[in-house]
């Protein structure tokens, strides 16, 4: 096979997948994540961030500052990696940390200008790969597309 990922065939190899592969919904949402991520790891990279740099921007941007513990539980980044990925994010002036006033021992992270620059490129560039990946379905497909994943994610409990 053509591809990268061993378990993705070429459109011309399509023919030759047994029917029952081609058709099991659980193998074609792992092979379409599988292209989704290669190409949003790609492009995050090309633009010096990563997924856990977006998501915790993302959310001190939506929500506001927060602790490391909080960050953690809204993002789903286990705590111990959330250091790593805060002292990234702070080397890069694009958050800063400040001591709780409640609670000196505890570290208040909130997103400064730059961070808040760099979230709106990140936003624009992952719209243009959402874009690519998802050029074949129509804008109601797309809806209908989130719409069920999202389903899936609920039900099996997963932070989103």
């Amino acid at each position: 096979m053509s591809n990268s990922t061993p378990d993705v065939a070429s459109s011309t190899d399509r023919l030759a997948t047994a029917a029952r592969l081609r058709n099991l919904g659980t193998r074609l949402l792992s092979l379409a994540a599988i292209q989704s991520d290669r190409l949003v790891n790609e492009e995050l990279a090309r633009a010096g961030a990563r997924k856990w740099h977006y998501a915790v921007l993302a959310t001190l941007d939506e929500f506001g500052p927060a602790s490391q513990a909080e960050l953690s539980r809204r993002t789903g980044i286990y705590r111990s990696d959330m250091v790593t990925v805060i002292n990234e994010l702070a080397d890069r002036g694009l958050v800063e940390r400040s001591p709780n006033p409640a609670d000196r021992r505890q570290n208040i992270i909130a997103v400064t200008k730059q961070g808040h620059r760099q979230i709106l490129n990140l936003d624009k560039l992952l719209t243009e790969v959402e874009n690519k990946v998802l050029a074949p379905l129509t804008p109601s497909e797309r809806e209908q597309l989130a719409r069920l994943l999202a389903a899936l994610v609920d039900h099996h409990g997963q932070n989103m």
